[in-house]
Formats: C-alpha cells, structure tokens, sequence
C-alpha cells in the first residue's frame, strides 16, 4: 500500500513479455500445427511458422512489452533493423537445432503433431536470447529520454 508497489507494477516489462510471449509462442505452434494438418511438410511448415511470429513479436514488443513509442521512420527503421537481425540469429537457431533435434531422434509428438516436442525445446532457448536482445539492445531505454 503506502509507498509500495504493486507486483504487477513492480514487474510489468516481465510480466507483460511473459504474456506475449506465450501468445508469440501460440501463434509460432498454432500457424506451425496448421501448416502440417493441412499437409505442408514440417520444415516448410516450420520456416512459415517462424515469420507469423516474427511479425507479431515485433509489434507486440514495440508497443506493449517495452513501450517504444518511436514513430520516426530512422527510430523505427532502427528497431526493426536490429529486432530483425537479432530474431534473424534466434531463427538461425531454430532452423538449424530443430532438424538435428529431430534426426536425433526427439521426434515425440504432442497433441497429435510430429516433432511439437523439438519444437518446445527449441522455443524455449529462442525466447531466453530474444528477450535479453529486446530488453538491452532493441528496445533500451535511451537515458536522457526527458523529450521525444
């Protein structure tokens, strides 16, 4: 009460990356379990999956998550240069880890989906490097923010 904030104001920017990230991570398994019901092979699926939510992170990280208000076209050319590069390094990852996870055998399906398990490992990894990219080199805050 008194001087005393509350959790959630306490940990909004975590809070808030935690919430969309799991709608991210929604949209990333629910566009890659449609792709391959609706008969795409996995790894096709798997690249399409990944741009679904690279389009929806960057918006969702940009205005709810660490509230970047740059509408300047070299502000926002800027963000989305190095949010595309750093999600390029992550995607890297994922596109090389989740094939050799699959070789290797972790192929166990979840919910009916050949390989979902690869999937959640390698999505777990992603988010860790894509928040710490966000949080410290995309979306920092600039220290004399006084006016915009």
């Amino acid at each position: 009460m008194g001087g005393n904030q509350s959790f959630f104001s306490k940990h909004r920017e975590g809070i808030l990356y935690v919430f969309y990230g799991g709608l991210t991570t929604l949209v990333s398994w629910g566009t890659y379990a449609l792709f391959v019901l609706i008969g795409i092979d996995f790894n096709i699926a798997n690249w399409l999956s990944v741009a679904c939510a690279v389009l929806f992170a960057f918006v969702v990280n940009k205005w709810m998550v660490f509230k970047s208000r740059s509408l300047g076209i070299k502000g926002m050319a800027i963000e989305l240069w190095w949010f595309s590069f750093f999600r390029g390094l992550t995607i890297a990852f994922r596109l090389i880890a989740f094939p050799i996870l699959i070789t290797l055998g972790l192929t166990d399906s979840l919910f009916g989906i050949y390989g979902f398990v690869a999937l959640i490992v390698v999505t777990v990894v992603e988010t860790i490097a894509n928040y710490l990219a966000s949080k410290f080199i995309v979306f920092r805050k600039k220290k004399e923010s006084a006016s915009e």
